[in-house]
Order: structure tokens, then sequence, then C-alpha cells
């Protein structure tokens, strides 16, 4: 070996010396590393296995409880269905019943003695109507109700023209307002944003209540000239008949309501002063004064005039009323209780005489959300238009001649 050789071998040893102390002391790191490592993954795998020995607990006891509640959720769910049963049933033999006892007729013990209101003697007022169509027929039970939807508040008004086009709807919202809203079809109404496809009319003056009538293409409705009811003044019990020309929109006509002392006619809608309705014979309006605050007045008005035909004093109490319509010339009163519950015709008027109290039927309307702000009898449909909480509501009528028995 020569002198370079050796050299060499020196310096190699002399600089691996202290690489080889390097990597031994990488390889402890290493090692104590991956022990702990180890250790780490031994106690997952102790928790592992303890946390899947709690579920198999929690499993094995939550089994029993489940078969329990899904027994007892059938056993709920039987009951349900028997209960359900029973009160169909129940609720059939009520109506059963209701047909079978009718209410006594509405007539007064005063004026049986006194041969009944026409005996007042006040001129044209309770005279006997004289039918000028040969429209003879009665309410025989309200056979059907279909609930369109939920327009606008508590309380409002939805109708058709008995004398206009077959399918334009009118709304009148609230019982304070000046704007109603008309739909060119009840499809459009019953769309999810019909007020979009609803043209607006403006009326001069806001009416008052939910007593407004469409009729041959006029608006009518009553409103509250300054010093009318709640207002004070030379006329605090007065109202103000408009007519309202929907076309044109212009106020056509209007005339001061031949009555003193004015009154709610209707014992569970106090913001209705005078309440419009038409049928086959024409105009009609509902009213009530302090001259005799517990039943109800009928008047045949004028369509074109507004004048005061005829009126009445009807047999039918103000107390628990919620609405009215008439029918070839009968008035129909509809009774509810507070808090709402199934309204009922229990009082029915003919001007004309025909219709006896005995005669004539006291239907049930059919089980519904409130009470009645408004109805609408439609002679071309036969049919109510109700507004009921916010819901409107169309009721099919079935009918019969007034000369046949219950």
């Amino acid at each position: 070996m020569g002198p370079r050789t050796l050299l060499l071998v020196m310096f190699l040893w002399a600089w691996l010396g202290p690489l080889q102390g390097q990597q031994h002391h990488l390889v402890e790191y290493m090692e104590r590393r991956l022990a702990a490592l180890e250790e780490r993954l031994a106690q997952c795998q102790d928790q592992s296995s303890r946390h899947a020995a709690e579920l198999r607990d929690f499993k094995n006891k939550m089994l029993p409880l489940l078969e329990v509640a899904e027994k007892e959720r059938e056993a709920l769910r039987t009951e349900a269905d028997t209960i359900s049963g029973r009160v169909d049933r129940l609720e059939r033999e009520v109506d059963y019943l209701e047909t079978q006892n009718p209410a006594l007729p509405c007539v007064e013990v005063d004026e049986k003695v006194t041969g009944g209101p026409g005996t007042k003697g006040k001129g044209r007022r309770n005279e006997k109507y004289d039918m000028i169509t040969d429209c003879g027929y009665t309410i025989s039970q309200v056979r059907s109700m279909k609930i369109l939807k939920r327009f606008g508040g508590p309380a409002g008004l939805w109708t058709k023209d008995p004398l206009g086009p077959a399918e334009k709807i009118y709304v009148l919202d609230g019982t304070q307002n000046d704007t109603a809203f008309v739909f060119p079809r009840l499809r459009d109404f019953t769309l999810a944003m019909a007020a979009r496809k609803a043209s607006r009319v403006r009326v001069p003056f806001p009416w008052v209540g939910t007593g407004q009538l469409v009729y041959g293409g006029f608006l009518y409705y009553a409103r509250r000239p300054p010093g009318g009811p709640g207002g004070g003044g030379e006329l605090q019990n007065t109202l103000q008949l408009i007519k309202f020309h929907l076309a044109n929109r212009t106020v056509v006509d209007s005339s001061v309501f031949p009555a003193e002392g004015l009154i709610p006619p209707y014992g569970l809608t106090a913001d209705t002063y005078i309440d419009l309705a038409a049928d086959e014979e024409g105009l009609w309006a509902v009213y009530a004064t302090h001259e005799d605050d517990r039943h109800l007045c009928l008047a045949k008005l004028d369509p074109q005039t507004l004048d005061t035909e005829q009126q009445w004093d009807t047999p039918c109490p103000r107390e628990n009323a919620e609405a009215a319509f008439v029918i070839c010339g009968t008035l129909y009163v509809v009774y509810n209780t507070r808090p709402a519950s199934r309204a009922r015709i229990q009082c029915s008027f003919d001007a004309s005489g025909t219709l006896t109290p005995e005669r004539a039927a006291l239907p049930y309307f059919p089980r519904r959300y409130g009470a009645h702000a408004s109805l609408r009898y439609n002679p071309r449909e036969r049919q109510l238009y109700a507004w009921d909480d916010g819901y409107q509501i169309v009721y099919k009528l079935e009918m019969r001649k007034k000369e046949e028995e219950v």
C-alpha cells in the first residue's frame, strides 16, 4: 500500500465516522416515533372496540323499545280509525235527526195573535208583494260545498254579475275599502298569484260593511256620508246608496236610504248596516232600525232609480244572524253562534206570502272554517258565493217548488 492509498483510506475513515453516528441517531428517532404511533394505534383500536361494544349494547336495548313503540303506534292508529268511524256515524245520525226534527219556524207569539206584521198599516209597508216573474222555487237543501281559495282578510265579498258576463269575478276585500278586483275568469282567480291577473276598479267613496252587490254592470253599495252611522251629526243614523258604473267608472246615481236609526241587521256581523241582494225579481235590501231592534227589515228597490218600492217588517231575529240572501222573493236568514259553529237557515220570510213558515226547509250548511261575512245568490247558476273567514266558497243549492211539502 502506497502513501497515497494510505492517505485516501484515512480521509474516508475520518469522513464516514460522523456520518455513521448521524445515521445511528436517525434510526433511533424513527424507532421512537414508530413506537409512539403503534401505541396510539393500539389506543384507537381499544377505543373502537369499546365503542362498538357500547353500540351493540345500545342496539340490544333499543330494539325491544322500538318493537313496543311500533305496536303502540299501530294500536293508536287502529283506535283513531275506530274513533273516526264513530264520529262519521254520529254525524250521519245527527244529520238524520235534524232532518226529522226541524227547528220551529221563527214566528213571534204576538204576530200569531194580531195576524202578523202585515197589520201595522204603514202605507206601502208590509203589503203583499206581487211577483213580476213566474219564479216559484225555494231551497230544499244545501247540496255541496267547494272551497276555492283564501284571498284577502276575514271579511269581504266575492260574486258574479247575474245579468253580466257569466265568467267575470268581482272581489271586494274588507269592510271599509275603495278598490275592487275584477277577474276575467274564475280560473284566473284561483291562481296562486291571482292579484296580478285582476284589473282594479276604484270607487270614489269607500264602502261600508260587506253588503255590496254587482248587478247589471253596476256596483251598488252603501256609503257612510259625513255624519253617517258612527260619525255623529244630522245623518248619524243614515246611509247613502251609491250606483257605480263599472265600465265607465262613474257614479250614475245616489240616494239616502229611507230608514232612520239604522243598526247592523246581523248580530254577528257588526260592520254591515245595509245588505243588498239580487234574485230573479230584482234588487233587495236587508236592514234593521232602532224602531224594532230585535228583527230584520226587508225592502224592494228599483235598480234604475234606487227608490224604495216596498218595505216589510220580518219575523226573523237579529240575534245570532250572520248573513242573508233572497231567492224568488223569499228572504233566507243564516244563523250561527260565537264562537262560530255550523251555520243554518233558521228563518225565512216570503214577501209574496206563498211560502209559509211551516213549509220552509231549514237546512244546515256543510262543515266549514268559521262564520259567513257575506252570502251572494246567483239566480243564473242557483249557487251561493260565500266569504268565510278569508276563504271563498261556493255552495250548490237544491231547489223545489214552494207549494211542495218539506
